[in-house]
């Protein structure tokens, strides 16, 4: 049974003599929920990284290191893995954590309205062995399931059940999604979605404190401009991210700082395979094109990709062939060339196919999401124009666009993925595997791509130890993508972040901001 602890300590200890301080940064997209099982999107973990907590978590070097958990094996020959809890852990209103929460967190996690559902794909059960130990079975040897956890936040069952928040409700929401109650190094004072969030220390939290911060507030700031003149006037102590034609700017003035780095994160054009016919075009309405992989095959030799990071990225990216960076684990050196731009080569494609004069579709692109989503979309759209493919961009906020996805109203679309495992394991299972809700599979893969090869190779790859064995079965899942033009990946996204001079904060390939590392001088 779980027990309430409710001595918390009256002050945060800091760990350096730094004066303490407040904190604000500024988010292009805020937040969609504050519950952890709703929405797997970037911004929401990314955020509530600093309020809920996991068995493991990783580093500043992007490492896998304990968290709710002190220690984990293998059990037997691959029949899954058992997890040491940590002890003498509270949630934020003092409850006290143990095997319960974790137990009640997987259900909760893997249930049919949790977004998350399909990162429990190769989960069979999860067993209570004692109050601090937990077993997670998987059905077949899974060597990367514990990074594969990292984002699997862990919440009070007692807390949930008494607000009626037991499953999560992405559509109508709940008590879980203005209201948080973690174990992590910051809690939720005040959610005024669109407005602000505040957070403010977690008294009694487990780990060492590194910061020097009091309360930090969270604004969204959709317009970049806005949001820079902010930080130049020292309204804000953070911008994520900094606007790239302004990167120079920056650079000169000695009251802030620029953070840049090369995020995990790979942006891509995806299709409608299984669709019957386009929505958004004015003369074919009957059919679908891009369901013809020679139509595909013209779009990727229609982008310009160096043109697109030369005058949009300001050459702060990097273009890719594949659904992941070659930082990731897993990426396919064999096969990094990716189409060369070739406007006569996607002409003839396209007359091949039957579109000789070409035809028209809908774009759909988010304008707050990716950094130039936008722009990006808008060059997209002038290059397929030159083979005769004309595009009808519709550029909304990422809270609209997600729905429009969903519910399958788009002829092409933008997405960037960044692999949460830092595995190529992970877009397979995400955005390459055939849509499969009993399987918890294929559950970004909007576009509805399927082969019966790929979904064999999965789980050979998820089970495989032996890693020259695994590599071969990725190389081959991805020179399937590459030939059949599942997406078109474009480019390697930038990270371009500013800060106050005073500032000083980590920033990893994931683009998560972590508070518990920021120090205010």
């Amino acid at each position: 049974m779980k027990r309430a602890i409710y001595t918390l300590l009256a002050t945060t200890v800091l760990a350096s003599p730094v004066a303490a301080k407040e904190f604000t940064w500024a988010v292009t997209t805020d937040p969609q929920t504050m519950d952890p099982h709703a929405v797997n999107s970037a911004p929401v973990l990314g955020f509530l990284n600093n309020v809920y907590e996991g068995l493991v978590r990783r580093g500043k070097d992007m490492s896998v290191e304990p968290a709710l958990a002190t220690s984990w094996e293998p059990i037997g020959a691959g029949e899954g893995w058992r997890f040491t809890l940590r002890q003498g852990v509270t949630f934020q209103d003092g409850a006290e954590f143990n095997a319960d929460d974790v137990i009640f967190s997987y259900q909760r996690a893997s249930d049919e309205g949790s977004d998350t559902r399909s990162w429990f794909a190769p989960v069979s059960e999860v067993v209570k062995v004692d109050d601090y130990t937990v077993d997670i079975m998987t059905t077949a040897p899974n060597p990367i399931f514990p990074s594969s956890i990292a984002n699997w936040m862990i919440m009070d069952s007692g807390w949930a059940e008494a607000n009626n928040a037991t499953l999560p409700d992405k559509e109508n929401g709940n008590y879980a999604t203005l209201n948080a109650n973690g174990t992590g190094a910051f809690q939720v004072t005040t959610r005024e979605p669109g407005l602000r969030t505040v957070l403010e220390p977690h008294a009694g939290w487990w780990g060492e404190v590194e910061h020097n911060i009091t309360k930090a507030t969270v604004q969204p700031i959709q317009n970049p401009a806005t949001a820079l003149a902010a930080l130049l006037s020292g309204d804000v102590d953070f911008i994520n991210p900094v606007p790239i034609q302004d990167v120079a700017r920056l650079q000169g003035n000695a009251e802030v700082k620029v953070i840049q780095g090369i995020e995990a994160r790979v942006i891509m054009l995806g299709f409608p395979h299984e669709a019957a016919a386009l929505k958004y075009s004015a003369e074919t309405s009957d059919k679908n094109p891009f369901a013809d992989v020679r139509v595909r095959q013209a779009v990727a030799h229609a982008i310009n990709v160096p043109a697109i990071l030369q005058t949009i990225m300001r050459g702060n990216a990097e273009e890719v062939s594949q659904l992941v960076s070659p930082a990731m684990s897993g990426y396919s050196t064999a096969l990094a060339a990716r189409p060369a731009h070739d406007v006569d080569a996607a002409k003839a494609l396209l007359a091949e196919a039957g579109y000789p004069d070409g035809f028209s579709f809908g774009l759909k692109c988010p304008n707050n999401r990716y950094l130039n989503d936008e722009s990006v979309c808008q060059a997209v759209t002038g290059m397929l124009a030159q083979v005769g493919i004309t595009a009808t961009l519709d550029a909304m906020p990422v809270q609209n666009y997600w729905p429009e996805l969903r519910a399958d109203n788009y002829d092409m679309y933008l997405l960037g993925w960044s692999p949460g495992t830092f595995d190529a394991e992970h877009p397979i299972r995400f955005l390459a595997s055939t849509p499969n809700e009993e399987r918890k599979l294929g559950s970004w893969n909007f576009g509805g791509y399927s082969n019966t090869r790929v979904d064999e190779l999965l789980p050979m790859i998820q089970s495989e130890i032996d890693a020259g064995k695994r590599q071969m079965m990725i190389d081959e899942v991805t020179g399937i993508l590459q030939d059949e033009v599942a997406y078109v990946p474009l480019y390697v996204q930038p990270l371009v972040w500013g800060a106050r001079s005073n500032i000083e904060l980590t920033q990893r390939p994931d683009n998560f901001f972590i508070l518990r590392w920021v120090t205010v001088n």
